[in-house]
């Protein structure tokens, strides 16, 4: 690695730390809820906005983030959002009262919303050369999926021999830590340039389609908790408005916040619908794997996190091994699909979960399969969006996308979990055989999503082809400004 990444693993180092962190935060505090509703006097409703608030600010702030992160600078955008980040991490392990915790959790989730899109954007000015833009990508990519599957096995440990504030407070000296080194790691930013475009930073379409995202992801996530009222209903015809209003600014902008002829372009639309395919398969997954072991097979919080550390420890495998050379070989759009196909049977295979099961026989192979198809199925759906454009476009495309995965995971967990309700009540029998028929059926309906995706890339790969080889492959071996056919 050290050949191809030429003196830039300290670098790879800070990106992918800071990208693990983020996604850890989006799980790790599920395994604490009971410790903070009893350490604050939280109520149910409480306790799900100490993941909602996060999960809100999370998904609603990136696509002005990403517009920020191309007209201000990489590396000053990077610090704002890793301070933020640290600030909202502190202000959250320190909390005394409820509305102080959940205050912090939205300031961690802005800070998010702001590294994600400039992480990405840093990752392809970083490393322009082929083999190093493949490797550091598999290496980013791997943290968002490690995060996913690692958060709970984490939460659970630091729970247990700490307290739930430290599960925050260990966010802080790796977020100092990352202000230090990113002013010698990163590269600086052209003052001169980000001067002469600070008009370029769109303020009607940032505040239009920011509104937009922050409510219809709260309705959104909202729902995936079931507490749908007419008060959410009402706030998700505003955020439709407002959303209304966004497409007509931007029609009118002559530099807009998100130029629509992005999506003329198979790769930026393909990756687009397939990144909220794998938000809305892969979330639920995790989501209904802790409740399978904890409700059918009586896990404790801790045992049910330690079960999906094969997952994490296979996706950090596959994605310093495996992903790099296929990418080389194939292109992310053949990953993508590889991927798509493989979380679809490794979720299939979780349909078939019995209520008496052999940990080995009947679980560790379907995880295995999804576990390998998950690195490949996050740098499939984002690279070719991310290629697709121009250098200083790649910030917003990649909020774009990463907000897309955030949505898609909203409903995702929304509707399967509505369905495994339904399925619930209308089977007869003991508790966990209904459970368990309700859970292979949110299984089979994300293995359906993922064969959907699977799709999706079959035709991004006919569509490669048929424009032109060398065009299509260009953009595989991560040519910085490489462009569709039909661009």
């Amino acid at each position: 690695m050290a050949s191809v990444l030429h003196g830039r693993r300290a670098a790879l180092l800070l990106l992918t730390s800071v990208e693990l962190v983020v996604f850890l935060d989006v799980s790790i505090v599920n395994v604490a809820l009971p410790a903070i509703g009893s350490g604050l006097g939280l109520t149910v409703v409480g306790l799900a906005w100490v993941g909602t608030a996060y999960q809100v600010t999370f998904g609603g702030f990136q696509l002005g983030a990403g517009r920020a992160t191309d007209v201000l600078g990489r590396r000053r955008l990077f610090r704002a959002g890793l301070a933020v980040f640290t600030v909202g991490s502190l202000l959250a392990g320190l909390s005394a009262w409820p509305w102080m915790l959940i205050t912090a959790r939205a300031l961690q989730g802005v800070g998010a919303a702001i590294l994600v899109p400039v992480e990405l954007s840093l990752l392809t000015a970083m490393f322009a050369e082929p083999a190093a833009y493949r490797r550091a990508f598999g290496w980013w990519s791997a943290m968002g999926a490690v995060g996913a599957a690692g958060g709970v096995v984490l939460g659970g440990l630091i729970v247990q021999l700490l307290s739930w504030p430290w599960i925050f407070l260990i966010n802080v000296p790796i977020g100092l830590a990352g202000l230090l080194m990113s002013g010698r790691l990163l590269p600086a930013d052209d003052l001169t340039a980000t001067a002469r475009v600070r008009s370029r930073l769109d303020l009607p379409g940032i505040v239009t389609g920011t509104g937009a995202l922050l409510l219809l992801v709260y309705v959104v996530t909202v729902a995936a908790e079931d507490e749908l009222d007419l008060l959410t209903v009402l706030l998700g015809l505003a955020g439709l408005a407002l959303g209304a209003g966004f497409v007509a600014v931007e029609l009118r902008s002559a530099d807009p916040l998100l130029p629509f002829r992005f999506f003329r372009r198979p790769d930026i639309t393909g990756s687009t619908v397939a990144s909220a395919i794998v938000g809305a398969a892969h979330v639920p997954a995790f989501v209904f794997l802790a409740l399978y072991f904890q409700e059918v097979q009586e896990y404790s919080a801790l045992a049910s996190g330690l079960a999906v550390l094969p997952i994490a420890v296979v996706n950090l495998a596959v994605s310093r091994l495996l992903i790099p050379p296929a990418l080389a070989a194939w292109g992310p759009r053949v990953v993508l699909t590889l991927g798509m196909a493989l979380l679809a049977v490794g979720l299939m295979l979780m349909s078939r979960l019995p209520v008496r099961f052999d940990f080995v026989t009947d679980y560790l192979p379907a995880a295995l399969v999804f576990a390998v198809g998950l690195p490949a199925v996050f740098v499939g759906s984002t690279m070719p969006a991310v290629k697709a454009v121009s250098e200083g476009e790649t910030g917003v495309m990649s909020a774009v996308v990463n907000t897309a995965q955030r949505i898609g995971a909203g409903l995702g967990v929304a509707v399967l979990a509505a369905m495994a309700d339904a399925r619930t009540a209308s089977v007869a029998g003991s508790r966990a055989e209904a459970l368990v028929e309700a859970y292979g059926l949110v299984f089979l309906g994300a293995a359906l999503l993922a064969v959907a995706g699977a799709a999706i890339g079959l035709w991004l790969v006919w569509r490669g082809r048929g424009l032109g080889g060398a065009r299509g492959k260009s953009v595989s071996e991560g040519s910085q400004n490489a462009e569709p056919a039909d661009a």
